[in-house]
């Protein structure tokens, strides 16, 4: 079941997009996705899923990240945006209370991302588009063991939706990009 928001409305978007959340979005919010799906962009024009991040503190991003290893010759499941942003504010080395710290991603962070961001301590994660089959944001917290359900971060899903949608439209559209073609968010992404 989603986490229950604040539920001031994003720009085209309605709770109906995604279901069992409420939607939360400021105006800070959408600065800081642009950058996100800029970082998307600069993985697309490389060929790669086109998932960006931004990691913001106090209104400044301080650290990025852009998904790699989807092209056929350098495949990994390790390099997701949100892993390198994570890698990228560990080299900080900066004394940061990682609780007010917002990541914002072009796509709901996956199971593996949104643990890691968990046990990293992140307090809000902001998605654009919802990954309707690997997204992590969703998990049951209460069934989970106690060190997980008390570093449960907020959820913000759905802000500027269709600008990350088109990206990803845009990616499987190309007959280049084998990475998940036929798979079942290929096809609900060829939907929206």
């Amino acid at each position: 079941m989603g986490v229950a928001l604040a539920t001031t409305p994003c720009v085209n978007l309605s709770t109906a997009d995604l279901p069992g959340y409420e939607v939360d979005c400021r105006m800070d919010d959408q600065y800081f996705m642009r950058r996100a799906l800029a970082e998307a962009q600069e993985a697309l024009t490389a060929g790669e899923f086109p998932v960006g991040c931004v990691v913001v503190h106090q209104e400044r991003i301080i650290a990025s990240g852009a998904r790699s290893g989807t092209r056929a010759k350098n495949r990994n499941e390790i390099d997701h945006a949100e892993m390198v942003a994570l890698r990228d504010l560990d080299a900080l080395d900066a004394d940061i209370r990682h609780e007010d710290l917002i990541l914002y991603s072009t796509m709901e962070p996956c199971l593996m991302c949104f643990a890691a961001l968990t046990l990293s301590r992140i307090g809000t994660v902001v998605y654009a588009y919802e990954d309707v089959m690997g997204g992590g944001t969703q998990c049951d917290f209460e069934s989970l063991p106690p060190l997980y359900r008390a570093l449960k971060p907020r959820v913000v899903g759905g802000v500027m939706r269709a600008e990350s949608v088109d990206l990803f439209q845009t990616f499987f559209a190309d007959p280049g990009n084998d990475y998940w073609q036929g798979s079942l968010l290929a096809n609900y992404t060829s939907e929206q």
